[in-house]
C-alpha cells in the first residue's frame, strides 16, 4: 500500500486527481498540506483524510507518508520535489514539471543521485481518448506535418490587476497561460510523434491585461525530421475559441482536441470517420494507478521526470527563455 501525502490542495485535486489516489488499488491518502491551515483542515475533512499540515516539511517527514503528490504552482515544484526525494519519498508532480527547463534538470539530477523515482502528471498519455489517436495514426501513413491551434477568451480574473491569477505571473507559473496549458499539447504531440529537437517562437502581449505573454506562435522539428507549428491566443473573442491538433499524413489526417475531448476525426481514403471515446470520471486515474503499480513493484511507469523535461525545454525555447 502506497500512502500519499498531498502538498497543495487546490482545484486540480478536487476532481481530476485527488479522488484517483483514493480509488487506485494499492493506494491511500494519508495526509494533506496547505500553507493555509484552514484550507488544509477543510480539505482533509471533506475528503476523509485523517491528517493535515500547514508545513510541507512536517508532511514529508511523516513516517506514515510513503510518497508525495506535489500540486502547488510550478515555482515551488523543484523545492518540494527535491525535499521529498532527499527524504527518500517518491514524487508525483503536477504539470508542468517545473517553472523552467533548468529546474527540471535539477529535479532529475536529485532523482538520479538518490535513486528515488519522480513522476509527472502528463495523464493524457494514459487516457483512452489519446490511446485511440495513437492507434489510428497508422491509418494516415507517414506523418508529414503537425499543427496545434488553441484560442480562448480572457478569464474574468484576468481583468483584476490587483489580484491576478498565479497562472499569469511568470515568477510563479514560468510564463502566462501558455506555460500552464501548452504543456499538455506539447507533451502529447511528442508522445505521438517523438521528441522535439528544435523549436523557436514569437510571443506578445496583445490584450495588456497582465505582463505575461498572451499570444504565441511557434515552429518545431521532431527527431525524425517531421516539422510542425503551433499558435496560442488567450485573449481571443468567444467566437474564435479553438482547441485542435491536426496530424497530416501522406494517406490522410487526424483531428482531435486536448481539453474539450471532441470526437476524434479520421480522414482517409475511405472517407471521414468519427470516434467518440469516453474517459474515466477522474481523468488522472489511469496514470495514478500506473504510478502506484510501479511503486508497488509492478510494471514500470514511463511518465517520469526524464520524459517530461523535453516539454519544458520546448516551451522555454519558444518563449526565448534561453
Amino acid at each position: 500500500m502506497i500512502r500519499w501525502g498531498f502538498i497543495g490542495c487546490g482545484q486540480v485535486t478536487e476532481q481530476k486527481s485527488g479522488p484517483a489516489f483514493a480509488k487506485a488499488e494499492g493506494s491511500a491518502i494519508e495526509a494533506v498540506m496547505s500553507r493555509d491551515a484552514e484550507k488544509a483542515k477543510s480539505y482533509a475533512k471533506r475528503h476523509n483524510i485523517k491528517k493535515w499540515y500547514d508545513d510541507a516539511l512536517d508532511l514529508i517527514n511523516d513516517p506514515n507518508v510513503d510518497a508525495v503528490y506535489i500540486a502547488t504552482p510550478p515555482s515551488s515544484h523543484a523545492t518540494y520535489a527535491i525535499m521529498s526525494m532527499k527524504a527518500g519519498k517518491p514524487v508525483y508532480i503536477e504539470k508542468p514539471m517545473a517553472s523552467s527547463y533548468d529546474e527540471c534538470m535539477r529535479i532529475n539530477r536529485i532523482s538520479k543521485e538518490t535513486g528515488v523515482p519522480c513522476f509527472v502528471a502528463y495523464y493524457r498519455r494514459y487516457l483512452p481518448y489519446f490511446q485511440k489517436v495513437i492507434e489510428l495514426k497508422e491509418r494516415i501513413g507517414k506523418l508529414i506535418n503537425v499543427q496545434i491551434r488553441f484560442a480562448q477568451p480572457p478569464k474574468e480574473l484576468d481583468y483584476n490587476s490587483v489580484n491576478l491569477p498565479w497562472r499569469v505571473i511568470p515568477d510563479i507559473a514560468g510564463g502566462g497561460y501558455f506555460y500552464d496549458l501548452a504543456p499538455h499539447q506539447i507533451d502529447m504531440v511528442q508522445e505521438i510523434c517523438g521528441c522535439i529537437i528544435d523549436a523557436c517562437g514569437l510571443s506578445s502581449n496583445i490584450g495588456g491585461l497582465y505582463k505575461a505573454e498572451d499570444t504565441v506562435s511557434a515552429c518545431f522539428k521532431f527527431e525524425d525530421g517531421l516539422v510542425g507549428s503551433g499558435s496560442w491566443c488567450f485573449v481571443a473573442d468567444e467566437s474564435a475559441k479553438m482547441d485542435r491538433i491536426e496530424l497530416f499524413g501522406d494517406k490522410g489526417m487526424i483531428c482531435f482536441s486536448i481539453f474539450t475531448f471532441q470526437p476524434i476525426a479520421l480522414h482517409d481514403e475511405t472517407g471521414r470517420h468519427e470516434f467518440d471515446v469516453p474517459n474515466p470520471e477522474h481523468v488522472q486515474f489511469p496514470l495514478v494507478q500506473a504510478v502506484v503499480n510501479h511503486l508497488n513493484g509492478g510494471e514500470k511507469c514511463s511518465c517520469d521526470g526524464l520524459s517530461a523535461t523535453p516539454t519544458n525545454w520546448v516551451m522555454d525555447r519558444i518563449l526565448g527563455k534561453f
